[in-house]
């Protein structure tokens, strides 16, 4: 028992690793996580105090917890038979390709990476782009709403940087949970994403077995009351208009709902800016009808080291304004119940619509729309276009000074000039041609709300042939 033994310097090493590990895994690592969970559920509790709704306890649960939670739902189980049924495998194999969609659609919510980092770089990120501006709304009705009940915001998507602005806007209310597209399953921007507590979702897919998951883990978060923001139109709009909604989650919300009777209350929020910063991807991907415009991570870390020099070198722009405006809530209480009703149908073409009536009103939107009405005309003239429409416009959400209508075409005219938009000739405004397809971007975001709708040219020539006649009125 006392003999020495002799061991290889490499088993020696190794024998130490092991017992390492062993001590690590079985006496080290729980008292530590255990340490580090007691600091962070005091932290969650401070922060709780000072937000309108809590985070919840489902969106701090562990990720693998959820995931075991999800697969073993009994709608999953069911959806996993009758796949193995459908394709003639074993359920096993079907429970293994339920538990893959669990593991990426569940996220993995850190709260410290939401409220510490995530919402200082929204802030600082939408800031350095834009010039902020959050629109006049009913702070009543927001705070009247049940605190029990569930929260979900509503968006049209004209821009990826939609999912910064608004989570800078409402970071006083509540941690947000995203359902997020295929595009940002990119690394390292997909493990910021699950942290942030959004979730991933492949839109067109037509697996059942998927539905079926991604499903149940909507029911589930809208039961826990987590407070959920979604995009309804599916996607990024080509045209710069409102586009059709999809009622896939929306659905899965109200099942959810209704199974607990839970009320679910919708809050409408509509964006807009004065640049949108994928415009020329946007329509471009609208005139060739191919929506695969993914953009590379390489691309866009260049693009902002680009924006970076800029800003070091003292040469940096703003892109002009960026706007977000809130409508009023609308309860699934508020739904009609009958039987063979479509509720999901019906709650989405509400939502679009109550979002479509507080759409921000810019001046490079505004701009725009008068250009391709009216045709070249001077700055005199376009300024008392402007007011003239904003006038007809009372129930409109107008992010410009009422009484500096100068000011916000100036402001419009130097940003679409910069950008080659329009050209100015002796002192008249007139459209570019080529860039008639980004200026009815623009123009489509609003068009809704001006009495007259907007119906550009067919013939990019007669659009031509209008300014030219106009310019000339104008110069005489």
């Amino acid at each position: 028992m006392t003999q020495t033994v002799e061991l290889p310097l490499w088993a020696f090493v190794l024998i130490l690793l092991f017992a390492a590990v062993t001590f690590a895994s079985h006496f080290l690592f729980p008292s530590v996580r255990w340490f580090f969970r007691r600091r962070l559920e005091r932290a969650v509790a401070q922060l709780n105090q000072r937000l309108e709704r809590p985070i919840e306890p489902f969106k701090l649960a562990r990720r693998y917890d959820m995931i075991q939670r999800l697969i073993y739902d009994p709608q999953v189980a069911q959806a996993v038979s009758d796949h193995a049924a459908a394709h003639g495998i074993p359920e096993n194999v079907a429970f293994e390709d339920a538990r893959r969609y669990a593991r990426e659609i569940v996220p993995s919510f850190s709260a410290f990476t939401y409220f510490s980092f995530a919402i200082r770089a929204a802030r600082l990120l939408s800031n350095a782009i834009y010039r902020v501006r959050l629109g006049s709304y009913d702070e009543g009705l927001l705070k009247a709403i049940d605190r029990d009940a569930t929260v979900v915001f509503v968006m049209n998507h004209r821009s990826n940087m939609d999912y910064v602005l608004v989570t800078y806007l409402v970071a006083k209310r509540s941690a947000l949970s995203y359902a997020v597209g295929e595009w940002a399953r990119v690394w390292p921007l997909s493990l910021l994403i699950r942290a942030m507590g959004a979730y991933f979702i492949r839109r067109k897919s037509q697996n059942g077995l998927y539905r079926s998951v991604l499903a149940a883990y909507v029911r589930l978060a809208t039961r826990a009351g987590v407070t959920q923001a979604m995009f309804p139109e599916g996607g990024l709009s080509l045209t710069g208009a409102l586009a059709p909604p999809k009622h896939g989650l929306l659905k899965y919300i109200v099942d959810g709902s209704a199974e607990v009777s839970k009320d679910v209350v919708f809050v409408p929020v509509a964006l807009n800016y004065d640049r949108v910063l994928e415009d020329k991807i946007l329509t471009k991907a609208a005139r060739t009808g191919e929506r695969r415009f993914r953009a590379r991570i390489g691309t866009v870390m260049l693009r902002l080291l680009r924006h970076l020099w800029l800003w070091m070198t003292g040469r940096y722009q703003h892109a002009g304004q960026a706007a977000v405006s809130f409508g009023r809530p609308l309860s699934v209480s508020e739904l009609p119940a009958g039987e063979g009703q479509d509720r999901a149908r019906i709650l989405s073409a509400e939502l679009m619509r109550r979002i479509g009536e507080v759409v921000p009103v810019l001046p490079v939107p505004m701009v725009s729309y008068l250009l391709l009405q009216r045709g070249a005309m001077s700055e005199a003239a376009l300024v008392q276009a402007l007011a003239e429409t904003v006038a007809r416009m009372p129930q409109a959400s107008i992010h410009m000074p009422e009484h500096a209508h100068g000011a916000a075409v100036q402001s419009a005219v130097m940003q679409m000039r910069r950008r080659g938009l329009i050209r100015t000739t002796g002192g008249v405004i007139t459209p570019e041609l080529s860039q008639i397809d980004l200026l009815r971007f623009y123009a489509n975001s609003i068009a809704h709300l001006v009495p007259i709708a907007l119906e550009p040219p067919s013939d990019p020539g007669e659009s031509s042939a209008s300014a030219k006649a106009n310019a000339a009125s104008a110069g005489s």
